[in-house]
């Protein structure tokens, strides 16, 4: 098996995590902590925006590469195991990406933020 192939196994398994973490999130037996966890990393997978932009060199795929798969293991761990194997079956059905408005507008205020403090940082240097 090449590298590619296995890659790309990697890259499909990670994607059906991700909606299967997003369909935790939403799944009332799921422990609140578990949701929790679950909905914050499905949001931030599926959002538009990264929280460190790719055009960073090597920082910019860093969130892509480490910070996205860690927490999908993470947040599996956290979901009880019968529940995920259900969830992901479910995931594999699917065939649309879902959007998520409130991982979009999470990863949106954390920008905002930045961008604020930077700005009040620039005047009071000033």
């Amino acid at each position: 098996m090449t590298l590619l192939v296995k890659a790309k196994g990697w890259a499909k398994r990670l994607k059906r995590d991700v909606l299967a973490l997003w369909l935790a999130s939403r799944d009332r037996r799921v422990p609140w902590h578990a949701k929790l966890a679950a909905g914050a990393v499905a949001a931030y997978a599926l959002s538009p925006i990264d929280l460190i932009p790719d055009f960073i060199p090597v920082l910019g795929y860093l969130d892509d590469l480490l910070i996205v798969p860690l927490g999908i293991m993470l947040a599996v761990r956290l979901v009880p195991a019968p529940l995920m194997s259900e969830f992901r079956q479910e995931a594999e059905r699917w065939a649309e990406r879902p959007t998520s408005r409130i991982g979009f507008a999470f990863i949106l205020a954390i920008w905002i933020c930045c961008f604020g403090f930077a700005l009040w940082s620039l005047w009071e240097l000033t």
